[in-house]
């Protein structure tokens, strides 16, 4: 370069800048074919898929701002323990004061022993009357009758046995390893009598009001007392239950359950036990569902039988949407007739065929016609039974474990408890506190239920 005359540097120069305006077109053409303004950074193209970084970037970009973060909030600390070192690890000198470097939130269980109680009845004497008066202890005290079992532990050891479905033995060996108290298995045994007898006033009211109520779900189920075959009935509504022990399973049992003044929609499956009643009736739809898939599987090759089943199961979706539809009852009770009209003209058919696999399916329709769309008229009514089978299968979980009751008092205890303590359990409520307020209620002067 140092050779190269002033001409022939002018000339490159001039040439360097023709080639750097060609080089900034084709940038700009480029920049322009892409969307890019000036100063933006390239665009990656749509076939690059973005990195880690960018992505969770972009995540937390389009991500919905939060009111509050989801972190564990800090407890209420009960007791402090502070953690310094005495001595210094390297020169063994003594250390003394500092200040709170981080701190660490434990939650434990305390290791207290049963508490026992000494209650002492002192007896005064009126200078008046001259008479001697002892004050009468009650469950408000935390004394239940004669009993050796305060109000808290007997609601603890009714909540593990009913809700938690423990046995008695691992109730025995808990209370043993917590407290260090040892209870014996009949002393248990009588606890749980004690309780279901003091729970009389509130199944009265959970029974009054389930008979009051616009809709409940009836079912029973196999059980065995002192080894003979009986039955468990269950009554429930969205907030009550209701257990009932009885050797039949005739219709003249839930009649008597439901009794004489329930007058709203009875919600049950296919047994001819529920026929008696006269008013609205719902029959379970997913019952009726899993019947119409078994009869699929059962002729996986007949296209008749599935466009049967199809047409059927169109029909009880058509019904859904319209129970949900906030229609005047008149319209409900129009819509329901379309929909029987149209379900027994898809039955009808198959009605006198006995060698058509539809047969029976469709009898069933034909005879329950009445109680088949009963939702639809009545707006908030469910279209099954599945409450009353979630009611009743940990019942069915129990007998299959235990076989059953012993004796006749043990199905009153257990049916009783299943009951309060159902009930408490829909409602949402602490099961300890509410069986210790039904018990204190229940032998307060003026007894009532607490639900």
């Amino acid at each position: 370069m140092d050779e190269l005359t002033r001409e022939e540097l002018i000339s490159i120069i001039l040439e360097l800048r023709e080639r750097v305006a060609v080089l900034e077109r084709e940038n700009a053409e480029l920049r322009a074919r892409l969307g890019m303004g000036g100063g933006e950074k390239p665009s990656t193209p749509e076939w690059v898929k973005p990195n880690r970084q960018e992505r969770r970037a972009a995540e937390r970009e389009g991500r919905k701002k939060r009111g509050q973060a989801f972190t564990r909030k800090r407890e209420i600390p009960t007791r402090e323990v502070r953690h310094a070192l005495d001595n210094c690890p390297d020169c063994g000198r003594k250390l003394s004061g500092g200040w709170i470097h981080s701190r660490r939130q434990v939650i434990e269980i305390p290791e207290t022993p049963v508490e026992i109680i000494d209650h002492l009845l002192i007896a005064r004497r009126c200078g008046v009357c001259e008479k001697e008066y002892i004050p009468t202890l009650c469950a408000k005290d935390g004394v239940i009758g004669k009993a050796r079992m305060g109000v808290r532990l007997t609601s603890l050891i009714a909540t593990l046995a009913v809700a938690k479905r423990m046995p008695l033995r691992a109730i025995q060996k808990l209370l043993d390893g917590l407290y260090g108290l040892h209870i014996s298995l009949g002393e248990i045994t009588e606890l749980l009598h004690r309780v279901a007898g003091l729970a009389r006033g509130t199944l009265e009211s959970i029974l009054r009001k389930i008979r009051g109520s616009p809709y409940a779900h009836g079912d029973e189920t196999g059980w065995r007392e002192d080894g003979i075959n009986g039955y468990l009935w269950s009554l429930s509504t969205p907030e009550l239950r209701y257990f009932h022990f009885d050797r039949f399973r005739a219709g003249r049992v839930a009649e008597r359950l439901f009794g004489a003044c329930f007058s709203g929609v009875m919600l049950c499956d296919f047994y001819g036990g529920y026929n008696w009643y006269s008013g609205p009736i719902q029959r379970c739809w997913p019952h009726f569902l899993r019947d119409l898939d078994k009869l699929v599987e059962a002729y996986p090759d007949n296209e008749g039988v599935r466009l049967w089943v199809e047409s059927v199961i169109a029909l009880y979706r058509r019904a859904k949407k319209i129970a949900r539809r906030g229609f005047a009852e008149d319209v409900r009770v129009r819509l329901r007739g379309e929909l029987e009209s149209r379900i027994l003209s898809v039955a009808q058919p198959y009605l006198k065929d006995k060698d058509a696999p539809q047969n029976t399916l469709a009898k069933r329709i034909d005879r329950h016609l009445g109680e088949l769309f009963t939702f639809v008229q009545y707006y908030g009514c469910p279209s099954g039974n599945n409450a009353a089978e979630r009611a009743i299968r940990p019942s069915v979980i129990a007998r299959k474990i235990s076989g059953g009751t012993r004796s006749a008092n043990g199905s009153k205890t257990r049916t009783a408890l299943m009951s309060v303590f159902g009930t408490w359990t829909l409602q949402g409520k602490n099961l300890i506190q509410a069986c210790a307020d039904m018990i204190v209620q229940a032998q307060s002067p003026v007894a009532t239920s607490y639900m």
